[in-house]
């Protein structure tokens, strides 16, 4: 009889060292992943990381919706102008044509310039590509600007949001796009101090903001000329 105790015993024991190892019987304890960190020590996700992906969705989402947007002021503008009898209106004045294409030009290059960036992303040339932000940045403003003085003398020439149709679709389309270019280029300022003032924060890994605030600039330039040629020349 003690040999048959001693023996219940042994088998216990032996059943609760099994059980042990194998996690009270629920399998093998679980592996957690330990969080990627760039090289200064902080978490990040890297580019592939959840954060980015919904970054990039929501600013996808974020320019479809705006194209669908100006598709629709687009769609009532090509509506008047060509059910008009002439257009522009008797006693309204000629838009700019030529001060307005060099405009063009300039807010083009600033696209050029931004596409430059995104390029000089790869290689990580800290000094380039703040110099691009700046001067894709500086260009912007300066497309504002004139823009500004050639709408201050249409107003002086009598062309004013009240003006018919022909004023009101002029001043609410391209206002529109004038709201969106002051919008990138404050975007684009934010990214450029931020870049500036922490440079060290920034990486290879660390590109997401130049990114989605270049997705937003190439949107205003592409737009741009689609306008002119609607507004301005037909």
């Amino acid at each position: 009889m003690w040999n048959s105790t001693v023996l219940e015993n042994t088998a216990v024991v032996a059943h609760r060292e099994k059980v042990a190892e194998k996690g009270f019987g629920q399998g093998p304890p679980p592996v957690f992943d330990e969080p990627d960190f760039g090289d200064d020590g902080e978490e990040t996700n890297g580019e592939t990381g959840e954060p980015t992906g919904n970054a990039l969705l929501a600013m996808m989402l974020f320019i479809g919706a705006d194209v669908m947007f100006f598709a629709g002021l687009i769609g009532a503008f090509v509506v008047f102008r060509f059910g008009a009898e002439s257009w522009p209106p008797p006693g309204q004045p000629r838009l700019p044509l030529e001060v307005t294409a060099i405009n063009t030009a300039i807010l083009s290059l600033s696209g050029m310039i931004m596409i430059l960036v995104w390029r000089k992303l790869a290689e990580w040339n800290r000094e380039q590509v703040l110099k691009g932000l700046l001067l894709t940045a500086g260009l912007g403003l300066t497309f504002l600007l004139v823009q500004g003085y050639e709408w201050v003398r249409l107003i002086d020439f009598g062309l004013r949001l009240s003006s018919g149709i022909f004023g009101g679709m002029f001043y609410v389309l391209i206002g529109c796009h004038a709201l969106h270019v002051l919008g990138a280029v404050i975007a684009l300022l934010v990214v450029v101090f931020r870049f500036h003032r922490n440079q060290e924060h920034y990486g290879l890994k660390r590109t997401l903001g130049i990114k989605l605030v270049g997705m937003y600039w190439l949107l205003v330039v592409v737009l741009w000329p689609v306008l002119y040629g609607l507004v301005y020349l037909s």
